[in-house]
């Protein structure tokens, strides 16, 4: 399956995230206990109800994109705060345009970008080498420590990185200089939503999974 979801992990972790979204609030042990996402739910910026969307929404839209068109693509579904992002190759304009028709009829959805690229599918050999440099992104974020690395999703395609997150015009600079910078990166995109640093100290202070609420970011 050329879809690059890991649909059985992302399933199994789904199915705990729900059991734990009701307890997050009161309860931060028993949610975190056990499963590594369900430990990075308490430190995103995203409340815990979007955090579990984003997962579902990834599933459906990988889910029905390889129903249709299964080996003739290579679609990278990624989801954050509602938003999706398709990356991958698809052989014809026609069918990148539907799959973006595809993913916007998932519930919830609040935008897409659509980066597919219309060529053939990238090699094992190249899609190794994406997540090589996603996995250095990471690292120098981590490294470099001008922000919360967790804030920041990183996805590599074809040696272009997407950038993904609810940051402040701050961490979103400092993200993009670090990515543009890093070995092996040939361009880097912005897919983050911008919020006031007010805002950002208050998600920080305050998490989401433990106010139960929802912050509205601004574009």
């Amino acid at each position: 399956m050329n879809i690059q979801t890991d649909i059985g992990g992302k399933i199994r972790n789904l199915a705990v995230l729900v059991l734990c979204v009701p307890v997050l609030a009161g309860c931060f042990g028993a949610a975190a206990v056990g499963v590594g996402t369900g430990t990075l739910v308490l430190l995103d910026r995203r409340n815990p109800e979007t955090f579990v969307s984003d997962e579902a929404m990834e599933i459906r839209a990988a889910n029905r994109i390889n129903e249709k068109y299964g080996d003739k693509v290579h679609v990278n579904v990624t989801t954050y705060n509602r938003m999706i992002l398709l990356t991958g190759e698809v052989p014809t304009a026609a069918i990148k345009a539907d799959a973006e028709k595809i993913a916007s009829g998932v519930p919830n959805v609040k935008s897409i970008s659509n980066e597919l690229a219309i060529a053939g599918p990238a090699g094992f050999g190249g899609r190794g080498n994406d997540s090589y440099i996603t996995s250095k992104v990471k690292a120098r974020f981590v490294d470099a420590d001008k922000f919360a690395a967790n804030h920041v999703k990183v996805v590599t395609e074809a040696g272009v990185v997407f950038l993904l997150g609810l940051v402040t015009q701050a961490e979103a600079n400092a993200a993009v200089e670090i990515a543009r910078t890093t070995g092996g990166v040939q361009k880097v995109v912005r897919v983050f939503e911008i919020i006031s640093p007010e805002q950002a100290q208050a998600l920080d202070n305050n998490p989401p999974a433990a106010q139960g609420a929802t912050t509205t970011p601004k574009k």
